[in-house]
């Protein structure tokens, strides 16, 4: 693959990923799985109350980890919520890879070919922007180089600001080597039990375009 591919796989755009069709969206979630605001609370409106109903039957995951589900009234087929942060704290950017790539081994596991991420950790987990573009971007062109299974991967932003911080990453965006760290770790989260509830937010118009990231 080369870099013309690559970037020709990654598509950015303004809107709200709880209108998104595609096989999996991904929810910016807390380790509780609470769907209460920003990227979750749209998507547990949108997609109704058996998402949350789901995420109950889960309990909890690690920090890093991601877990499907159905995806209720949504145009998607799953919800992929990828924990990055614990109700009541910042996150940070090693959690923020981590709950990407975990994200990507999900799909990959459930063999879809199309994924869409909200900016994850940018919303009440107050990670900045233009951090969280470079971590993202790196590992979803690292999954892509390495994996076979997806061929789309959507970001898919609710703020302008956020769209620009992304779209300045895409264009920096360089071929990573085969070899190099990330792809598709494939480690079944472990749950456990369930504690206060609080949640994490991030979030379709089409605004920068798919293939070349203007």
């Amino acid at each position: 693959m080369d870099l013309e591919e690559l970037k020709s796989r990654i598509e950015l755009r303004l809107g709200d990923i709880a209108d998104v069709e595609a096989d999996a969206i991904v929810n910016a979630a807390n380790t509780d799985l609470i769907l209460a605001a920003g990227v979750s609370g749209a998507i547990g409106r949108k997609g109704g109350t058996v998402i949350q109903d789901e995420c109950d039957a889960i309990g909890s995951v690690r920090l890093g980890d991601a877990v499907p589900t159905s995806a209720g009234d949504l145009k998607a087929q799953y919800v992929i919520h990828a924990a990055s942060m614990e109700i009541g704290h910042f996150a940070i950017d090693r959690n923020i890879a981590r709950a990407t790539r975990s994200a990507l081994a999900r799909a990959e596991e459930l063999g879809l070919k199309t994924i869409a991420f909200p900016a994850i950790g940018t919303g009440v987990a107050a990670f900045p922007a233009d951090k969280c573009a470079q971590l993202m971007l790196a590992e979803v062109a690292r999954h892509l180089v390495t994996a076979a299974g997806i061929e789309k991967v959507l970001f898919v932003l609710i703020q302008e600001e956020v769209v620009e911080a992304f779209r300045e990453a895409y264009d920096s965006l360089t071929l990573p080597s085969a070899s190099a760290g990330g792809g598709a770790r494939r480690r079944r989260p472990r749950h456990h039990g369930r504690r206060p509830r609080g949640d994490n937010g991030g979030g379709e118009r089409n605004a920068s375009n798919k293939n070349n990231g203007s």
